[in-house]
């Protein structure tokens, strides 16, 4: 069995890793941490774990997290794990962190829009853990950084279709809707159930941090400089994300061309599910899964191409993603873990 250490296990990222590798059959649980709750059993933090989950929450130990694992994600906010990693890796540890520190191939990105950073050497080591696209390079890596869950959304779609040139790098818009708990489990007024309950707003119009971290792939994989402009939303709903696309098709195509291209890039990837016309994406045929489904619409008459794309922003967009990492660098199926089955209501 492979020990496994959760650092900030009672955030609900850290919370939605400890209900997956629960049920993985490779793994054991061997270290949860948490500042706020050491020394509290995690099912008295989380109920619903009564019965599955019984391990003490402790404080965060390099020994303890040395000796007591042999891979360890990291559910802690920006700035905490670029401190943590350093040491990990030095005691042969491998670690999937979940934060933006490592996310980032230049580090003047994320220092202009996050803090300086304080492990720069490793940013050239550190894979970028977008499953389905970086899954050769993510086999071999020490470090991953895990993929932010608006960037999930958005680049799952997008990356085939600037890979095969079929759509134009000017003028791509991301359309974006999150559920609350992509806010955290920190107290926050914006967050409050009479702050969201009965309304839908957008937030951090055009200076949301995970702005760049798109561009910055997107531009990669396309060969070409990208900046889209993405508009984030609150909607009232405790998990879940959709997001809609609009780009420019770069000829003359018919929607066979998409789907085809989006069908060939995705050959043999379980998590990703093409939807069938006239039926895009819903949230809630993703609930609590990994699986990223998408759907488009070409609009011939005003030559725009419309992706939709559905994911559990805390599944396939944060802890999901991180399990399916954790499968591939130990050359396991990557789908061990992962095979919930959606809620049919």
């Amino acid at each position: 069995m492979i020990r496994v250490g959760i650092v900030g296990a009672t955030g609900y990222a850290g919370a939605e890793l400890v209900r997956l590798l629960a049920g993985h059959p490779a793994v054991e649980i061997t270290l949860l941490t948490s500042r706020q709750y050491a020394g509290t059993r995690f099912d008295a933090v989380y109920p619903s774990m009564a019965g599955c989950v019984d391990l003490v929450c402790q404080d965060y130990s390099l020994d303890a997290a040395c000796n007591q694992t042999d891979i360890i994600f990291m559910a802690l906010p920006h700035q905490l794990p670029m401190k943590f990693i350093p040491p990990l890796l030095e005691n042969g540890k491998r670690v999937i962190d979940l934060s933006a520190d490592f996310r980032f191939r230049d580090v003047t990105v994320y220092e202009r829009h996050y803090q300086p950073h304080q492990a720069p050497h490793l940013i050239a080591e550190s894979i970028y853990g977008l499953s389905e696209v970086y899954r050769e390079r993510i086999e071999q890596a020490r470090i991953i950084g895990n993929p932010g869950c608006y960037p999930t959304s958005v680049l799952l779609p997008l990356i085939p279709l600037l890979k095969k040139g079929l759509i134009k790098t000017d003028m791509i818009i991301a359309d974006s809707k999150s559920g609350v708990s992509g806010a955290g489990r920190s107290l926050s007024l914006t967050a409050h159930y009479c702050e969201v309950q009965e309304s839908f707003k957008a937030y951090k119009v055009g200076q949301h941090r995970h702005n760049p971290e798109m561009d910055e792939v997107l531009s990669i994989e396309s060969g070409k400089p990208v900046s889209i402009t993405f508009v984030p939303h609150l909607v009232p709903m405790s998990r879940g994300m959709l997001t809609t696309l609009y780009a420019t098709p770069e000829k003359s195509m018919v929607p066979e061309d998409i789907r085809n291209c989006l069908a060939t890039f995705y050959a043999g990837c379980h998590f990703v599910r093409l939807c069938p016309d006239n039926k895009p994406p819903d949230t809630r045929n993703v609930r609590g899964t990994n699986f990223c489904d998408i759907g488009f619409a070409l609009d011939i008459p005003r030559n725009r191409l419309i992706l939709i794309s559905a994911i559990d922003n805390l599944v396939k967009g944060a802890a999901g993603q991180a399990v399916q990492n954790m499968n591939i660098m130990l050359g396991m199926d990557e789908t061990t873990g992962l095979r919930q089955i959606p809620y049919p209501v």
